[in-house]
């Protein structure tokens, strides 16, 4: 372990002292000093106190901030601004990274499904995770399943009630008169990945929420977090919680019925009128289930259909 995340380690259990610390990893106060002034650097204001370095009382939003205290088994790389995190997390990938969450206060240049543009200014969170799973590339999906889980469980911790259209899409509330979106687009995920027939090399799962963001700066059929709570949410504690549920979902041996049980769980359309349109046409019916490996099962007046990509709209009556 490095000095640096074995002091942020540290750090968690109180003051600790330059020499215990050395000490303790065989490394040179100096080390430890140059340690303690990188965090700094970075914005994680480490105190100095009578009994030691302490962490601050309240992390800035910052590589060693998210860190702090995180368990799951992630590194994270914090920029002010990139174009995307997802063109940097695939850079990473590359190079043979795995375990890394690249993480932006601002993308000049993000992007969601089908190429859509993403509004991402200063304020929201916006993260990419490099992993390597042990899967082959057909259980890829559920990966972005378990993003999207990752993403409202970290959303209601802060406070709003949010939901998951299939496949990916975090809203909140019911939809916009007319949208056919189901709810207030809140959050959204984007999934790459490369890969041989019978594993995955790398896979990169994007989230972008729309935090500590103004709504009349959003898509009208949009939301924040801001919007509604009230007041800014905490974006260090969100990406840690993202960070560790989505570990958890997709670090298991059974994570397929795992997380396939937990989306179920979070998702406003099963149970609702659908139309989904496919590359092969629209498919209109009401969507009943969920399977393997994301896959959504609609019941149609022709019989049972199962659509693996598509854009969903939950319909009313009166739209069939």
């Amino acid at each position: 372990m490095d000095t640096r995340r074995a002091l942020l380690d540290a750090l968690e259990n109180g003051p600790v002292s330059g020499p215990a610390l050395a000490a303790e990893l065989d490394v040179s106060r100096a080390a430890v000093w140059k340690a303690v002034e990188a965090l700094r650097e970075e914005g994680f204001a480490v105190e100095s106190t009578p009994d030691g370095y302490a962490a601050p009382a309240d992390p800035a939003y910052c590589a060693a901030g998210i860190e702090f205290g995180l368990d799951a088994p992630y590194r994270v790389e914090y920029r002010e601004r990139l174009p995307s995190t997802n063109d940097r997390a695939r850079e990473l990938a590359a190079e043979g990274a795995a375990d890394v969450a690249v993480v932006a206060d601002e993308q000049t240049g993000g992007r969601g499904r089908l190429d859509r543009e993403w509004v991402a200014p200063s304020g929201g969170v916006w993260l990419s995770l490099v992993t390597r799973p042990t899967a082959p590339p057909a259980r890829a999906p559920l990966f972005t399943l378990a993003a999207a889980v990752a993403t409202v469980d970290a959303c209601r911790e802060a406070g709003v009630d949010a939901h998951i259209k299939w496949p990916n899409d975090v809203l909140v509330g019911s939809e916009p008169e007319g949208s056919g979106r189901g709810g207030r687009k809140l959050a959204g995920v984007l999934t790459e990945m490369e890969g041989e027939a019978d594993r995955v090399s790398w896979l990169v799962v994007g989230v972008g929420v729309n935090a500590n963001l103004d709504p009349d700066g959003l898509p009208a059929d949009a939301t924040s977090m801001r919007a509604e709570v009230g007041a800014d949410v905490d974006r260090r504690r969100f990406a840690a919680t993202l960070l560790e549920r989505f570990a958890s979902l997709a670090g298991t041996a059974d994570r397929s019925d795992r997380i396939l049980s937990a989306w179920r769980d979070r998702a406003s359309t099963l149970g609702r009128r659908v139309r989904v349109e496919t590359p092969g046409g629209a498919v209109t019916g009401t969507a009943v289930d969920v399977e393997p490996p994301g896959a959504l099962v609609i019941d149609t007046d022709e019989g049972t259909r199962r659509v693996h990509a598509g854009d969903c709209e939950h319909l009313r009556d009166a739209d069939d």
